[in-house]
């Protein structure tokens, strides 16, 4: 029993990044995205991220391979996770309402030139879609992480990342892979050797 659990998530795994390697549409998007971060560090600003639960993971992993270092040592670039400051996050959500712990925060940090990589799975999430909407007010980039179908958030983003599955865990394995491509070709292009 517990082989055949390994071996279906293996395969299903795999399976998930073969179809997204045959997905031209999304490979372009993918470097179309990376293409607009370098941009937008070498011009000074910015890259927020957001994601509730396993997209917040997510988020904080991917934003600080940026702001740390991935492959290089390097200068740090301007890269985070709207959601770690927890005393902020539970009093916007006790004063405001959940929904609006995302929106706040890039109120407060977004500007024009600077980048939000929204994530959610479903692309249904209002703490997600409020977000997206505040970063366009805000003049900034809207890049989504989804699964296949985009949900919601497929309209409201400038680069759409959905990648080529309705199952979460397999969809979140990918984003990470899709996150780690974007670090190493910001880090390649900011920083070569």
């Amino acid at each position: 029993m517990m082989n055949k659990i390994i071996e279906i998530s293996v395969r299903e795994s795999i399976a998930v990044k073969q179809a997204l390697l045959a997905d031209e549409a999304l490979l372009q998007n993918i470097e179309s995205l990376a293409q607009h971060m370098i941009r937008s560090f070498r011009q000074g600003g910015k890259v927020l991220f957001c994601g509730n639960g396993g997209s917040a993971a997510d988020a904080q992993h991917i934003a600080a391979e940026l702001s740390g270092r991935f492959y290089t040592d390097r200068p740090p670039l301007f890269a985070e996770a709207l959601h770690v400051n927890t005393s902020y996050l539970t009093a916007v959500a006790n004063d405001y309402g959940y929904e609006q712990v995302f929106s706040r925060m890039v109120q407060a940090a977004g500007r024009p030139g600077d980048i939000l990589v929204a994530i959610s799975t479903s692309g249904n999430s209002e703490s997600i879609l409020r977000a997206t909407a505040m970063a366009h007010q805000q003049g900034m980039l809207v890049a989504g992480l989804t699964g296949a179908s985009g949900g919601r958030l497929a309209s409201t983003c400038d680069v759409l990342l959905n990648v080529p599955s309705a199952d979460t865990p397999r969809i979140q394995e990918a984003h990470i892979l899709i996150g780690h491509i974007l670090c190493a070709m910001v880090e390649a292009a900011l920083f070569p050797k």
